[in-house]
């Protein structure tokens, strides 16, 4: 049974592993004071552009997006995100939990746009209210899908006429910046957010997200807020070798281009047989539609997430990874073949 369920059924690049037994009896700082998370930082600075920028490493997604915005946003202030975000479904109410209301906008193909973001500020108009103050974006996001550099320039310009701050969940930024789709860099993100993340542990990491904070002003005393989220790892060293050996010679990118070159395979194949997409996503998470038949037969030789299902057929979600092999792509295809 060959998995496309998620991107992290497997463990860890091997020269990260490699990078960790190297130094895994070198005494350092704790909390992520050591000169590995230093050079890690200095290094991702270099690559995004800006010397301004503040990072903190964390252990996971939702540990990063809680402890953010939890941090940047005051008691009565509240979070708009399209209903599928990962804040909304899949967190378990981590953000909630922490005092900040979600106010969910229906959005388009998983994206959030300017005219969902008017429509909850004009609903929330007084103090009787929650106040809108964080907008919150994933890209990749929850259905593959990417924003454009002209759809977050004009995000970008709506919250700051409306003094909202703007937030990226990075989880699958790899994939969305190596997508043949991609016109956005990562210094454009550095500019036009306040915050966003990088993703490690979805793209060849053990664990691990960068958060790299643009707007300076949402940096004060950060690390009081991570601590007491639980989330200073006391053995920081971990992440930043892991950030630090994602980030030489490319690899970060060159495995998110691996994850969306057996992604493109797989899509290619199932459109030559004919079947159609739940949407139009060219990142590494495709959604083919089948009938009840065929994901059965599927389902004997692979594991996957049934997604949806409405008269045209079952929509399944498959995603490949850093180190999905091609000869499983080929086969998943073969066996669709034989099925047809």
């Amino acid at each position: 049974m060959y998995s496309f369920k998620n991107d992290y059924s497997e463990g860890a690049h091997p020269r990260l592993l490699n990078a960790l037994t190297n130094t895994n009896l070198d005494q350092t700082e704790g909390y992520g004071e050591d000169h590995f998370c230093e050079k890690a930082k200095a290094t991702l600075k270099e690559i995004i552009g800006l010397n301004t920028l503040d990072i903190h490493f964390f252990v996971g997604g939702t540990q990063t997006n809680l402890t953010a915005l939890s941090a940047f946003l005051r008691p009565h202030q509240a979070i708009i995100s399209v209903d599928s975000g990962h804040i909304c479904v899949h967190e378990t109410g981590a953000i909630e939990a922490t005092g900040h209301k979600i106010i969910a906008q229906a959005g388009k193909d998983g994206k959030l746009r300017v005219k969902d973001i008017n429509s909850a500020l004009a609903y929330h108009t007084d103090e009787h209210m929650v106040k809108p103050k964080l907008v919150y974006i994933s890209n990749s996001t929850e259905v593959g899908s990417l924003y454009s550099r002209k759809e977050l320039e004009a995000l970008s310009a709506c919250c700051k006429e409306n003094k909202l701050i703007f937030y990226m969940d990075g989880a699958r930024l790899g994939s969305a910046l190596m997508s043949t789709a991609n016109d956005v860099t990562l210094k454009d993100l550095a500019t036009l957010l306040d915050a966003f993340y990088i993703g490690g542990t979805k793209n060849g990491a053990l664990f691990g997200e960068a958060l790299v904070i643009s707007n300076a002003v949402l940096n004060e005393d950060f690390r009081y807020h991570i601590k007491q989220k639980g989330g200073l790892l006391a053995k920081g060293r971990l992440l930043g070798i892991q950030f630090l050996e994602l980030f030489k010679d490319n690899l970060f990118f060159d495995l998110a281009k691996h994850a969306n070159d057996m992604a493109d395979l797989l899509r290619s194949g199932i459109q030559e047989y004919g079947y159609n997409f739940l949407s139009n996503a060219p990142t590494n998470q495709i959604f083919p539609i089948f009938k009840e038949d065929i994901v059965l037969a599927l389902e004997k030789e692979f594991a996957f997430y049934r997604w949806s299902e409405d008269e045209r057929g079952i929509a399944i979600r498959l995603i490949t990874s850093w180190a999905t092999e091609e000869k499983e792509v080929k086969r998943f295809l073969d066996l669709l073949g034989t099925i047809k």
